[in-house]
């Protein structure tokens, strides 16, 4: 009997402890040097009142450690700092307080319970120099790419592409949701690029047959986007695109047949301009041709008529010559 009551007992602590929830919904901080950041933790599920958060710490490259646990006005530092304090507002809002942040204090920090030892997402707090001017907006600047035709013909599946650029920080959260659902899908991400003073990411998502017909969006979450709201990207269903494709296709097939039954008839007219122009500068080189016999043959005729003057001239200028010597020998 004694055994059955712990057995209930365990399972009840453990169907309790189901309910916990804790959760940094902050991805990120930019502070300036000798700034003050207040960094969130949201925890529910149990007795707030004499529920104690453990906040660790964890810089690049070094492991996880924790620098301050307790209540919101019993709390104990694992190693002494003046600057950091908590703070608990209604409805289990706790917060890590960092008062004039220096640049070693740039690290992820975590939020935990240890009723049953679950951590939080974490926040990772990012210190720039006084100096260092951002420019004014460095939220992540969407690009879409769509599936090829020939892709979702090939593999009966698709790819949506979504490239963002030009943000910072560099820390972001990309994930992938059908239009009208919450459940989040499966996606690749690839790697954060830093490029100048700013970065890049690119995020994919592949869809099968099943799903080919629905929309799609691309959730980005980052610490500088407007008005501090998720940006949610619209992709078009895939159908949409395949449908619009071969209606565009078909109007293409249209206007090409249009612009070959055009061509074919601007081919005949150049054509027959071609023909005329060829006729008409035949006609010309035959007028041309006619002309140059008719003055070739007047000419040779006003040659031939001087010749016969000449000739006339001569004869009669011989016949008066022989005429006057004969009467000289007959005197």
């Amino acid at each position: 009997m004694p055994t059955a009551w712990i057995v209930l007992l365990s399972l009840a602590w453990v169907y309790g402890d189901t309910k916990v929830r804790i959760s940094q919904s902050q991805l990120s901080f930019t502070r300036r040097t000798d700034r003050t950041v207040h960094i969130g933790c949201k925890l529910s599920g149990v007795h707030l009142e004499n529920a104690i958060v453990h906040w660790y710490q964890q810089k690049e490259g070094e492991p996880l450690r924790r620098i301050l646990y307790g209540s919101t006005n019993n709390y104990k530092q694992d190693k002494p700092n003046s600057r950091l304090e908590t703070d608990m507002k209604d409805n289990g809002n706790f917060y890590l307080i960092i008062n004039n942040v220096v640049k070693s204090d740039e690290a992820t920090y975590y939020c935990a319970y240890w009723g049953i030892k679950i951590f939080a997402e974490g926040t990772k707090l990012i210190v720039t120099p006084p100096d260092r001017r951002l420019n004014s907006d460095i939220s992540p600047k969407p690009t879409i790419f769509l599936p090829s035709i020939a892709e979702i013909n090939l593999h009966k599946a698709g790819t949506y592409l979504c490239l963002l650029e030009k943000f910072f920080p560099d820390v972001i959260k990309v994930s992938w949701k059908e239009k009208d659902s919450n459940t989040i899908l499966e996606s690749q991400q690839g790697d954060t690029i830093k490029i100048n003073d700013t970065y890049m990411k690119f995020s994919w998502l592949t869809v099968t047959t099943k799903s080919m017909n629905k929309d799609h969006k691309c959730i980005v979450k980052h610490e500088n986007n407007k008005r501090g709201v998720d940006q949610e990207i619209l992709f078009p269903s895939i159908m949409n695109k395949e449908r619009k494709y071969k209606a565009k296709y078909e109007n293409n097939k249209r206007g090409v047949d249009q612009e070959i039954l055009s061509s074919s008839i601007k081919e005949e007219v150049a054509a027959i301009n071609n023909a005329k122009e060829a006729c008409l500068k035949d006609e010309s080189d035959m007028l041309q041709l006619q002309f140059t016999n008719t003055s070739a043959y007047y000419t040779y005729l006003l040659l031939l008529l001087k010749s016969m003057i000449y000739f006339a001239i001569i004869a009669f200028c011989l016949f008066r010559r022989t005429a006057v010597c004969g009467n000289g020998k007959s005197s």
